[in-house]
């Protein structure tokens, strides 16, 4: 009785399985594979993976591919990203996932990885892992998109989703329309470098920024209600304008609270020498950030614990905060760094540290994309919530 149990538990795994394939794509079609990304799309089951061999000398699948179905694609060589000169389209369905892995767009400004259009009836899911690419304009209705380790020269432009550990010209959260079917999780963004800044505008979720090292966070509207938080960030802008370093500038009506904590901020001081201004129509608190510049808000906020004139040094080339905002962040030990001292504020304080995102010599290894990890255990399961990808 027991072999036959085991031999009906093995058939149905097996065709369980049989229901994904590999198709493969090299250069001239060798060894059976197809020559074109396209054509191996146009294969494909819902739910295959196509793996795509580098082409020799960086040279590139020249095509516009555009993707209609539930896959994956990967690179046949570790470590190496394969080359596709054209838009990559993604074109939405409810319950579709794509995954795709070391893509590279090349240094070329028109193409883009975009999104179709919203999605009816349930929610389109894309996962962006180790690419480099121009620009991602996935803003739509119902769509959730998760980026982790990517290089985007552009643009990363997304309504859901997870943004990890990437190197953007800005990260925009917004939406062309509000969703209609849910995500039951937050806007997420968390240990990024970006040139210019982040700046969100969606009404359907609450936001958390988390440990980015950008320009300036920028806030135009908000999901009435809502909790957001902006914490341990590094804000250096070196060149001056006529927008405060932290802009809660709501234009939807809506109200909500914002959270602003343990940031560490320099900027050159342009039309306004203000570092936190609020509109007045959201509830803001601000707590334990620091800036090299003297300590000026404008609007009504909470505040505690805020210095200006701060002895730091910033470096945008390397990343890097250093000085007296070392232990100095909220002192609660829910705040703590990874080896349990006071937060240091900035993008290296706190359980979501850029050193889980940006470790040394990692360019061979797999890279971790979330992590959060408790601070206090007082009895029961010690529950840590972490994923990572490999390259």
């Amino acid at each position: 009785m027991t072999k036959k149990l085991l031999i009906i538990a093995f058939a149905g795994l097996s065709s369980t399985m049989a229901f994904a394939a590999d198709l493969y794509v090299r250069n001239g079609g060798t060894g059976g594979a197809y020559s074109t990304v396209s054509a191996a799309i146009t294969a494909a089951s819902e739910g295959d993976r196509i793996i795509i061999q580098p082409k020799a000398n960086g040279a590139a699948y020249v095509e516009n591919i555009t993707i209609n179905k539930s896959l994956t694609f990967l690179s046949e060589t570790n470590y190496s990203k394969y080359f596709i000169q054209g838009t990559v389209t993604i074109n939405p369905a409810a319950g579709r996932v794509v995954n795709i892995s070391n893509l590279s767009s090349g240094n070329y400004s028109i193409y883009s990885l975009v999104a179709s259009g919203p999605t009816t009836g349930g929610r389109t899911t894309i996962n962006l892992y180790n690419c480099y690419l121009n620009k991602v304009i996935t803003n739509q209705a119902n769509t959730t998109t998760n980026i982790s380790g990517s290089n985007v020269l552009g643009e990363i432009s997304f309504s859901h989703g997870r943004v990890t550990a990437n190197k953007a010209q800005s990260i925009y959260a917004n939406s062309t329309t509000l969703d209609s079917s849910l995500a039951t999780s937050d806007i997420e963004v968390y240990g990024n470098a970006t040139s210019f800044g982040l700046s969100h505008s969606q009404s359907s979720y609450n936001f958390k920024f988390y440990n980015n090292f950008c320009r300036g966070v920028f806030v135009y509207a908000i999901k009435t209600g809502s909790n957001n938080e902006i914490i341990n960030n590094t804000i250096y802008d070196p060149y001056g304008g006529d927008i405060a370093p932290f802009s809660i500038n709501l234009n939807n009506g809506n109200t909500g609270n914002i959270s602003i904590m343990n940031n560490a901020a320099s900027f050159v001081v342009g039309t306004t020498d203000v570092c936190i201004k609020n509109n007045n129509n959201a509830t803001v608190t601000a707590s334990y950030n620091l800036f090299t510049n003297p300590f000026v808000t404008e609007g009504a906020m909470n505040q505690s614990n805020n210095s200006g004139s701060v002895n730091m040094n910033f470096s945008e080339t390397a990343f890097t905060v250093t000085g007296m905002n070392v232990n100095a962040g909220n002192p609660d030990v829910s705040y703590t760094d990874l080896d349990l001292t006071r937060n240091d504020a900035g993008h290296y304080g706190g359980s979501n540290s850029w050193t889980n995102y940006w470790p040394a010599n990692a360019d061979t290894k797999p890279q971790i994309n979330y992590l959060v990890t408790p601070r206090i255990i007082s009895g029961g399961t010690l529950n840590i919530n972490g994923s990572g990808f490999s390259k």
